[in-house]
């Protein structure tokens, strides 16, 4: 509905949308996450700190805390307890956490209550969740999908109509 597809949507079940762990089978989240759809390569779990450098092909799954990079082509998906300070470049994010840092997504970020963003962004599309706190800069349009990559230089103020805020 309203331009979601199945895969945002799955993104969407796989963090727990809905206000209670248990799913309407009774499963929980977790489970859920692991179930067929979703092919997660890693998962930090609720009371890990990992510190360090995560480079992965597919889904991440981070509930715990993680300091230090995340570099993928594939999905990060940030539970509700997590808290993450990092540098992150990924071709999709889905956030009911925190985020600190800078970070860059190939395709979309999603942005569901209540998380937080403290930090810069890049990005071609940009969803955002009544309820989110987002501290920080945002820069769109499909010239940031492309080449995008913290550190380089682009102009500020340019206007592109391939802008998709949702």
């Amino acid at each position: 509905m309203f331009g979601r597809n199945n895969e945002s949507e799955n993104a969407n079940d796989a963090l727990g949308e809905h206000s209670s762990t248990e799913n309407r089978r009774g499963q929980s989240t977790h489970d859920r996450i692991l179930e067929g759809n979703h092919d997660v390569s890693a998962f930090v779990g609720e009371g890990v700190e990992f510190k360090g450098v995560i480079s992965y092909q597919g889904t991440i799954r981070i509930d715990g805390q993680l300091e230090g990079e995340i570099h993928t082509d594939g999905v990060l998906l940030v539970g509700r307890g997590a808290t993450i300070s990092a540098k992150v470049e990924a071709g999709t994010i889905v956030c009911q956490g925190r985020i600190v840092g800078d970070i860059v997504a190939r395709e979309k970020i999603q942005l569901l209550a209540p998380g937080v963003l403290d930090g810069s962004l890049k990005t071609p599309s940009l969803s955002m969740e009544e309820g989110v706190i987002f501290n920080g800069t945002c820069e769109m349009g499909p010239h940031v999908a492309r080449d995008a990559q913290f550190g380089e230089e682009q102009p500020v103020g340019s206007f592109d109509e391939g802008v998709n805020v949702v």
